[in-house]
């Protein structure tokens, strides 16, 4: 089933996510909503608190990628109660967009290495670290859980440089081809 996505401004996008147990409902169906909603908005990736849950999921596909970065070809994951336990390497700074800011592309940076911990869709625990794109896309979905945007790492003179558009978007002056919410 289709979600729709919360657009910039909701404050349930602000909303730190909580940990889930093995038992949430319909949690399969949920994973397979979460897939089919970033693959019908041409995302590559896309967390829980973007379709009005504030729990700790997240689903990835770097498949996008795999011709700048090969290791991405296969990279496909649900995360599931993540937690980043270390962020290293340098910093490298990417053009993000976001499903929930749609039209704004900006340069963002992010270590390029982590250690996240997180379970798979079958319960199990899993300690990995990833770099590069994967790291980065990962990063990007992390920060939904603490209730972040990639706006939020953007400089003081670029925030302000966007706040009109990013106003506009919470008025819902933008037009995508996937169904949203905007806030109230």
């Amino acid at each position: 089933m289709l979600l729709p996505i919360y657009i910039y401004g909701h404050p349930l996008l602000r909303k730190e996510s909580q940990d889930i147990t093995p038992d949430y409902p319909d949690l399969k169906k949920f994973i397979d909503d979460l897939y089919q909603t970033m693959e019908e908005a041409d995302g590559v990736g896309l967390a829980a608190p973007q379709v009005g849950k504030n729990i700790r999921i997240f689903v990835v596909d770097g498949s996008a990628f795999a011709d700048d970065d090969p290791a991405c070809a296969d990279f496909r994951k649900v995360f599931i109660n993540a937690h980043i336990l270390e962020r290293t390497g340098d910093a490298v700074s990417r053009s993000e967009g976001c499903l929930s800011v749609p039209g704004i592309h900006e340069e963002v940076w992010r270590p390029d290495i982590i250690r996240i911990r997180y379970r798979d869709e079958a319960w199990n625990e899993h300690e990995e670290v990833f770099s590069d794109t994967k790291a980065w896309i990962i990063q990007h979905e992390y920060d939904h859980l603490d209730g972040k945007l990639f706006t939020d790492h953007l400089s003081p003179l670029k925030k302000k440089l966007l706040k009109n558009k990013l106003n506009n978007i919470s008025l819902g002056k933008f037009k995508t081809a996937y169904r949203v919410i905007l806030p109230k």
